[in-house]
């Protein structure tokens, strides 16, 4: 599994347990709403107020996530996709060079 489908599967834990809590937040406020506790307005804005902060918490979530598993793979040593592409670039221009020395030799 490459990298990029592991930190998605996170990142769709992470929203399936957003829109869990979210159902939760919605029960909770009916209740207190239900309840006397809070007016409908209120019980609306609290709602919304915790998805707010709950959706710029996960934006900083992957932010940070992509982050760390960016200096676990350098720690590891794992090269970046530049590095990757660089290095077959210069594979790609020795192996010409190659065949062109092989084809002089034998002309």
């Amino acid at each position: 599994m490459d990298n990029n489908d592991w930190l998605k599967q996170l990142l769709m834990v992470g929203v399936g347990t957003t829109s869990m809590v979210a159902e939760k937040l919605r029960e909770v406020s009916d209740e207190w709403v239900k309840d006397g506790k809070i007016n409908p307005e209120q019980a609306k804005g609290f709602v919304d107020e915790m998805m707010e902060q709950m959706t710029s918490e996960q934006g900083n979530l992957q932010v940070n996530m992509e982050r760390q598993l960016r200096n676990m793979l350098q720690d590891l040593g794992v090269p970046r996709q530049s590095e990757m592409d660089e290095l077959r670039g210069r594979i790609d221009r020795l192996e010409r060079q190659m065949r062109d020395l092989e084809n002089k030799l034998w002309n």
